[in-house]
């Protein structure tokens, strides 16, 4: 019984023990706590920047005219690294503008008809601006050249100088441009100057001959055709400058030199659709082929959202249809696949007197069949059919690919041909 006494006040004075030792503890950790934040206050009160060797009052302090009434306010700032305080932001400061009187100065107009509309002198600039207008042409940059033309050589010499104020073809920012100069109407020879990289306003300073006798020019005229190179895809097609009537316009037995305006290309219209044509001729067969490959993005013609197309070609001849074929009908699709090849009897010495009238036409059994887009190709005509056409006789017997992008109405130099005169058979092709 005593031992259990014994070990019940044992343990008893323990536990008292434990309770006064923690108390005392707590009591010095509270005290160091306080010492500490009365050291932090301190050391913020020491960082306070000293107001007589500093002079805030350029930075943080509105200097008043009168230096009695000066005001200095203390500002405590971040501590930042020094390649930092030029970004400082001042956390807690009040600036003191001085009182500032305004007054209002009123100006006496001189004469009071400045500033008037006069109606009078805009007439003849309204008329020129309406005219221009009405002529919807884009220009995209001038050519400067020369035309000169030599009796000893007979042929005519081509100087192409510059092109300035190009327009941007690349995503980055730039253009490649490279110019194409042409004879025509016969095309019997065409020359390329070289490809300037990154240059809006390249400087060519190159010289080119067509051999041509000096009667013949009366009925020749030059077109120089800009293109920006592209290494992977087709090269695109910047604009046109086309120069007629060579003997006319002044004696060219003497260097003369032009600058023209560039003829922008015609815009692509993608809303109708595309088609992919191919080009093939045999110029010793005298065979034409033309494949249909395919279509994409077709408009829709019928009710449910779809249409029937076929492709319809036509042979034309001084505006005579010398024949006419077509595809078969692709059902429910605005993206037909065709591969067909369509084959048309030309002549090598007509090569540029025709052109393909194309068109792309929705079929409907019970009603009229409905026009949904229509292209052209030929030499006589100005962008991508033209291209296309002077870049298959270029490559003889190999077939060349291009997208055409179909338009609501045909350009305005190729007409619609006679319907009297279907089937005219080679009369006009052979006429020549």
């Amino acid at each position: 019984m005593a031992a259990v006494l014994l070990a019940a006040v044992g343990y008893q004075c323990a536990a008292t023990w434990r309770w006064i030792m923690g108390r005392t503890r707590r009591a010095s950790q509270e005290s160091n706590c306080d010492s500490l934040s009365r050291q932090a206050a301190i050391r913020i009160s020491h960082s306070l920047p000293d107001l007589q060797t500093e002079p805030l009052k350029q930075e943080y302090v509105q200097e008043h005219k009168d230096p009695a009434k000066k005001v200095l306010r203390q500002t405590t700032l971040p501590i930042v690294p020094t390649r930092h305080q030029t970004f400082q932001r001042q956390l807690s400061h009040r600036l003191e503008l001085p009182s500032i009187q305004f007054s209002i100065c009123s100006l006496e107009r001189a004469d009071s008809s400045i500033g008037l509309i006069k109606p009078e002198l805009y007439k003849n600039e309204l008329v020129r601006q309406s005219s221009t207008d009405s002529a919807e042409l884009e220009f995209c940059g001038k050519l400067h050249f020369a035309l000169r033309y030599d009796q000893e050589v007979e042929a005519l010499i081509v100087k192409i100088f510059e092109a300035r104020d190009l327009p941007i073809k690349d995503m980055s920012g730039s253009s490649d441009p490279y110019i194409k100069v042409f004879l025509l109407p016969d095309r019997k020879k065409k020359f390329q100057t070289k490809v300037h990289r990154k240059n809006l306003n390249p400087v060519f300073n190159e010289t080119f001959l067509f051999s041509v006798p000096y009667e013949e020019l009366r009925q020749r005229y030059l077109q120089f055709s800009v293109y920006d190179f592209d290494r992977f895809s087709r090269h695109d097609l910047i604009g046109h400058v086309v120069l007629k009537g060579l003997l006319e316009s002044a004696d060219l037995d003497q260097e003369i030199e032009y600058t023209m305006n560039i003829l922008a290309a015609p815009q692509e219209k993608k809303d109708l659709g595309e088609l992919m044509l191919s080009l093939c001729y045999l110029p010793t067969a005298g065979r034409l082929t033309v494949t249909v490959i395919k279509g994409r993005n077709l408009k829709a013609m019928d009710i449910n959202g779809s249409s029937d197309p076929y492709v319809k070609i036509c042979l034309i001849c001084q505006n005579k249809r010398i024949k006419k074929k077509k595809t078969t009908v692709k059902k429910n699709t605005l993206c037909p696949v065709y591969n067909e090849a369509l084959v048309f009897d030309l002549p090598s010495e007509n090569v540029f007197d025709v052109t393909l009238l194309v068109k792309v036409i929705d079929y409907d059994r019970l009603s009229p069949n409905e026009l949904i887009g229509c292209t052209a190709i030929g030499s006589s005509l100005i962008g991508i059919g033209r291209d296309h056409w002077l870049e298959m006789l270029d490559n003889p017997r190999k077939p060349v690919a291009q997208w055409y992008p179909l338009n609501k109405s045909l350009p305005t130099n190729v007409s619609q041909p006679n319907k009297n005169d279907q089937n005219a058979g080679l009369s006009c092709l052979n006429g020549r």
